[in-house]
């Protein structure tokens, strides 16, 4: 059972992020059967504006760090990655996990806990634009780019902005039921559980090759992706020998002929599944998958869910 909750407000604080927190846990539900929840906002300096996200809004904490200990959560929203978070808050977020609460953190707030120390040998994630410098930043962390949320009992972390929705439901579901988990997702119009990864929402550009001759093979690949390719013609087009074209492939994008042009028709799909209305067999032949059924394993594999599911969540047409 959640009984208390604590926001902790780092140096600056994402308003969607600070606003989930008080969405799910902040808010007077006892009418439908959700039990009341202590729900406190503390910050270093409370009773002082915190910087937001949102130009010309501030957030002032009624509570100081001291109110973090003895909570059963505490939820840190996205803050700065930049820099180093300040000591104090790191100890604050230290204690209050000794002391027994559970860290929830969105977006960025998990730079936070991993200077806390929390992520160590754990398995975490973070948006994806910062995951990489979550890694790099604190090695001992196991950064996962690909997934919503990452329950590690004690600690919490989930991606970018509406992914905290997903991971604070998902608490409350582990402690409090599915019957509450879901009647606080039906008050807040969302799902009370999402399938699919952060996959599906990453950016992924053409990778940009040092040598034109690469530059040009791949862009020919790409306009022609419906074609079958095999690493033998393209060896041949580059006039090479399979052997070096394969190994300079690699050295070029990081990745094999195959692995890449499967990527590119993966992107294809989504464009047509996002601004079409073709089927899915035609998708397919135009992507060079060949079947929907093959367009359908590549897909999910690549994406983390079925086209259907992606073109549903995401077609403009």
């Amino acid at each position: 059972m959640i009984a208390s909750v604590a926001v902790l407000l780092p140096e600056w604080v994402a308003m969607f992020e600070f606003g989930v927190a008080c969405e799910v846990f902040g808010l007077d539900r006892s009418d439908v059967g959700v039990p009341l929840i202590d729900f406190r906002v503390c910050s270093k300096n409370p009773g002082e504006p915190v910087p937001s996200s949102s130009p010309g809004v501030t957030v002032v904490a009624e509570h100081g760090l001291d109110k973090l200990v003895g909570v059963d959560v505490v939820v840190i929203p996205a803050g700065p990655v930049s820099t180093r978070p300040d000591p104090a808050l790191v100890d604050a977020v230290r204690q209050a996990h000794d002391s027994g609460s559970t860290i929830v953190t969105i977006c960025s707030g998990a730079f936070l806990a991993a200077a806390a120390g929390l992520l160590d040998d754990r398995s975490c994630t973070t948006h994806w634009k910062y995951a990489a410098k979550l890694a790099n930043d604190y090695p001992r962390a196991k950064v996962d780019p690909d997934v919503l949320f990452v329950d590690e009992g004690s600690v919490i972390t989930s991606a970018g902005t509406a992914a905290g929705i997903d991971a604070c439901l998902h608490l409350v579901r582990r402690e409090m039921g599915t019957a509450i988990a879901n009647i606080i997702a039906r008050r807040m119009v969302v799902p009370p559980q999402r399938d699919g990864g952060q996959r599906q929402f990453i950016e992924q550009p053409i990778v940009e090759v040092a040598t034109d001759s690469f530059g040009q093979i791949l862009d020919w690949v790409t306009e022609n992706l419906d074609v079958q390719h095999t690493v033998d013609d393209l060896a041949q087009r580059a006039m090479m020998s399979p052997r070096t074209f394969a190994r300079k492939f690699v050295a070029e994008t990081g990745t094999t002929p195959v692995r890449w042009i499967t990527n590119q028709r993966v992107l294809l799909a989504k464009q047509l599944l996002e601004e079409t209305e073709l089927g899915l067999e035609v998708i397919a032949d135009r992507c060079g998958f060949g079947s929907g059924a093959l367009l359908r394993h590549h897909f999910n594999r690549a994406v983390g869910l079925p086209p259907g599911d992606y073109r549903r969540r995401f077609s403009a047409a």
